[in-house]
């Protein structure tokens, strides 16, 4: 992340707990790099996407099973995400490649675990549009940033928005699978995704717009 400022950072209220901290120094002193930490998001997004998608077939038991990993894998991936740049910044880490690295393993997780639910509810087309609106938010907020504006955060479907969404739905999705076998629940989130990453996109084109022609 070597080159952006702390103030141009999303803002994250687990950035100052104390677990995180603390953990983030125990990174800093090991051998672990900013960049391999995000690249080892990749890998958790990948392994909770292949976890929705085969979530869609086998008996119960092995379908409750996957959720729940599916849940933990989405939720160890926003784990890397914090600490990669806690560790570049806070411990003085950051790389050269830092802003690829930052940047990069988050729109391959969006689209790993958003298509990969897409496949597991046998709905693919709608995890691939859930996925493109995810990565359509974060184009207009470095377009943003490109033109000399400060990134757009904003929602309603944010990154750990988006996160939070599948996550709660892996777990219902557990209870739903128990009680009737069915795929509603992961579904609706898809939609909830999909549909809210829209609306990210137009609000934050919206102040874009507005930051530009009031530079003008």
């Amino acid at each position: 992340m070597k080159g952006e400022g702390a103030g141009d950072r999303r803002p994250l209220a687990s950035r100052n707990t104390r677990w995180a901290q603390a953990l983030a120094r125990r990174m800093t002193a090991l051998s672990v790099t900013p960049n391999q930490i995000s690249q080892a998001s990749m890998a958790m997004a990948a392994l909770a996407g292949g976890c929705f998608w085969l979530s869609g077939s086998g008996g119960v038991g092995m379908r409750v099973l996957l959720l729940i990993l599916s849940a933990l894998f989405c939720q160890l991936r926003l784990l890397c995400n914090l600490l990669d740049g806690m560790v570049a910044v806070e411990g003085g880490k950051g790389e050269a490649d830092g802003p690829f690295w930052n940047e990069f393993p988050d729109r391959i997780a969006d689209i790993l675990i958003l298509a990969g639910i897409g496949y597991g509810i046998a709905a693919p087309g709608l995890g691939w549009a859930a996925a493109a609106f995810a990565v359509l938010t974060a184009y207009v907020r470095e377009l943003g940033r490109a033109t000399g504006n400060p990134s757009d955060f904003s929602g309603p479907m944010a990154k750990q928005h988006r996160m939070a969404v599948v996550t709660a739905a892996a777990l219902l999705s557990v209870v739903e699978a128990l009680w009737s076998g069915g795929i509603w629940v992961l579904t609706v989130a898809l939609w909830v995704v999909a549909i809210g990453s829209a609306v990210t996109v137009l609000r934050r084109g919206r102040n874009l717009i507005g930051h530009l022609k009031a530079k003008g």
